[in-house]
């Protein structure tokens, strides 16, 4: 792709998409604010492997600003780094649940629309969102599924059930499932026939015991590196990102990736500003940088995540618009589910469950 040699561009999943709000026609704009002069300086909290190879770099030589990145493991994580306050953090990367969240925790600094130009490069289906309405707080980065990566000369034929992981001894020692608590117990509901979104704590408790009587075949519960543990071979099966097992995927063409016939978790993947970010103004034009069609279709072109920018998608090669794992077709989707914030109280029956999961 070819590299960036200003900040600003021209102006230049679908409706059946659960959980998703039709487009917008128009945005609110908030008051341009007085931030006065900024150093040139930005703090990005990001997922692992999420960002294009040359990113920060293009940016720092378009805009003078220099990006420091931490990682976080899950979205736990990251909401932790901030439910006391954010020391730190310009521009964060939660997933939709989490953005409803953080709004309803008051966590998120409104948007200033009127520096980010660079949205009318996103297919208008994602800029409006239910978690979200009128993208007052979010800008969307890329979107996917949750599903199983495996190792195809290990197992016997395609892992097409949750059951595989969730309810059999057959791969004893071989399977990694997701550290991030409320996906695998989201994950384990779609295997007993119910709606991810569940609060029947009734349910939820079945979850408990099936997780804690499956515990012994698993060999870990993976801090998003399933898909390093299948590259290496330490474990056949994965729950894990598609996008994740889309890079492995690349490297060693012995692995695959199919969501399950139960259905999966559709998602999707967020810019947003903390509150008491130290450089709101850097944070806007990263935002915008990233929201570019050569910078989104470079960042797309190295994770392997399907992006919500028209315009990048546009500059992609076929086979990355075309590619079944990537863009899921809509019997994937109709299988599946977006998760949803369910307030404080559901999130402390989830931490209860997965506390007594882990000490089993």
């Amino acid at each position: 792709m070819p590299k960036p040699d200003k900040l600003t561009s021209d102006l230049t999943r679908r409706s059946f998409l659960l959980g998703i709000g039709s487009a917008a026609s128009a945005f609110s704009f908030l008051p341009h604010r007085a931030w006065g002069t900024e150093s040139k300086k930005l703090h990005f909290c990001n997922w692992d492997t999420y960002i294009g190879e040359t990113t920060l770099g293009d940016f720092r030589a378009a805009s003078g600003i220099e990006v420091k990145m931490d990682l976080f493991a899950d979205n736990d994580e990251l909401f932790a780094k901030l439910e006391k306050g954010n020391a730190a953090y310009d521009v964060i990367v939660p997933t939709n649940n989490y953005v409803e969240r953080m709004i309803t925790a008051g966590m998120l600094m409104p948007l200033d629309h009127s520096l980010i130009p660079n949205k009318t490069n996103i297919d208008p289906v994602f800029q409006d969102a239910a978690y979200d309405p009128g993208r007052r707080y979010s800008q969307p980065y890329m979107w996917g599924t949750a599903g199983v990566g495996y190792r195809k000369s290990r197992v016997e034929g395609v892992p097409d059930s949750w059951k595989w992981l969730l309810a059999s001894d057959k791969y004893k020692g071989r399977i990694a499932l997701m550290g991030d608590k409320s996906t695998a117990i989201q994950m384990s509901l779609k295997l007993l026939g119910h709606s991810l979104n569940t609060t029947d704590a009734a349910l939820i408790k079945q979850v408990e015991e099936m997780l804690i009587r499956q515990k012994p075949h698993i060999k870990t519960f993976a801090d998003d590196d399933g898909q390093d543990l299948l590259l290496s071979g330490e474990v056949d099966l994965a729950m894990e990102w598609n996008g994740d097992i889309l890079q492995v995927m690349k490297k060693d063409a012995d692995i695959g990736y199919v969501v399950p016939k139960e259905g999966g978790l559709l998602w999707q993947d967020c810019l947003c500003i903390p509150k008491g970010a130290p450089h709101p103004e850097n944070a806007h034009k990263f935002i915008n940088f990233l929201l570019r069609a050569d910078v989104g279709a470079e960042i797309a072109d190295f994770i392997q995540y399907a992006t919500p920018n028209a315009a990048a998608k546009a500059r992609m090669s076929a086979a990355y618009r075309n590619n079944p794992a990537i863009f899921p077709p809509p019997a994937v989707i109709k299988a599946s589910e977006f998760p949803v914030y369910l307030g404080e109280e559901y999130e402390r029956l989830i931490e209860e469950t997965w506390a007594r999961v882990q000490a089993a």
